[in-house]
């Protein structure tokens, strides 16, 4: 208890005496014991600023041991009385309506146009298995007939869509097959034609994708005849004569570029079938577009235009009976 303490500092903890280093105030010279060494037993100078390992081991396993000893903590208590979290999201899985489908497989068809061979079976196949009902096959004519009349230029897609699709979709018992309710379907517009080219902007534009579409049915919709034969479907060369006299008959720019459009489509086609039939209408519609040429009833900057394509398309030489473009000379005059 005597002993002084070596208070240097980085000294030792350890009671030293200071007589083994030679300091004065040590033991007698002819002392016989001798002193143990001085850092014999070594302490640390300083508690660790980090746990050690075994301490974060051995408290988990004291969590361990608390969790299998049988008896719940408050918080394990809190857990097990709340119920089980689940993702609402994947709960349910709902069904895709067709109106889905046919929105997704026509958005294909319209990105992808080359696809239509390889990729129209499957989308038979699938349409067959879904629609079940005539309700279903009501609306699957008007899916296909409203987007084919709204997405752009996607008339030609669709009208060979609905001639597959006339051929090819099974729906049993049904009192109307799909090209029969299709054909129903466009005669609604065919009955507000002369009401469509004098309505608004709007109204006409809806008009002219409907004509586009119908020639487009025209040129692709095949029916069996009597003997097997496949055939176009008569019933609409007559109303695209209709449709045309009644853009002419109100010419303003939109329903007379639409009048182009539908000759440059389908207009050698219709002089054909009529000739073939001995009838005039095509006599008929270029009388017409005669008047609408020297009455000028169109824009100053339409007329030019159109006054080109429709002879483009539609001037016959009396003396070759043949299809040929006017002389420039006659092209270049006001």
């Amino acid at each position: 208890m005597n002993d002084p303490f070596d208070r240097a500092p980085g000294a030792g903890r350890s009671r030293v005496n200071p007589g083994d280093y030679g300091f004065p105030g040590g033991a007698a010279a002819g002392e016989k014991e001798a002193k143990p060494p001085v850092f014999n037993q070594r302490e640390p100078l300083r508690q660790p600023r980090t746990c050690p390992p075994f301490l974060e081991s051995s408290s988990g396993a004291n969590l361990s041991s608390d969790a299998g000893s049988g008896t719940d903590t408050p918080m394990l208590t809190k857990l097990a009385s709340e119920p089980p979290l689940y993702d609402e999201g994947d709960a349910y899985y709902n069904e895709p309506t067709l109106a889905d489908m046919v929105t997704d497989f026509l958005g294909h068809l319209s990105s992808s146009p080359g696809s239509f061979e390889s990729d129209i079976e499957y989308i038979t196949n699938m349409l067959s298995s879904y629609v079940s009902t005539e309700e279903l096959l009501q609306e699957l004519v008007e899916l296909i007939y409203s987007k084919s009349t709204e997405i752009p230029n996607f008339s030609y897609m669709g009208a060979r869509l609905c001639n597959y699709l006339s051929h090819h979709l099974t729906i049993s018992p049904a009192k109307d097959n799909f090209r029969q309710l299709l054909l129903k379907r466009c005669h609604i517009e065919y009955e507000q034609r002369d009401k469509a080219v004098r309505g608004d902007t709007e109204t006409q534009k809806r008009f002219h994708s409907y004509v586009l579409f119908l020639a487009e049915l025209y040129l692709h919709l095949e029916v069996k005849g009597a003997k097997g034969a496949l055939n176009r479907a008569n019933i609409l060369l007559n109303a695209l004569k209709d449709l045309m006299i009644s853009l002419l008959s109100h010419p303003v720019d939109a329903n007379l570029i639409c009048a182009v459009k539908l000759l440059k489509l389908t207009g050698s086609v219709l002089d054909d079938e009529w000739k073939s039939t001995r009838q005039t209408h095509m006599d008929e519609i270029i009388q017409r577009i005669e008047t609408v040429l020297l009455d000028a009833t169109c824009s100053r900057c339409v007329y030019p235009r159109l006054r080109v394509l429709f002879i483009d398309v539609f001037y016959v030489c009396a003396d070759m009976n043949v299809r040929c473009l006017k002389e420039c000379v006659f092209l270049g005059e006001s």
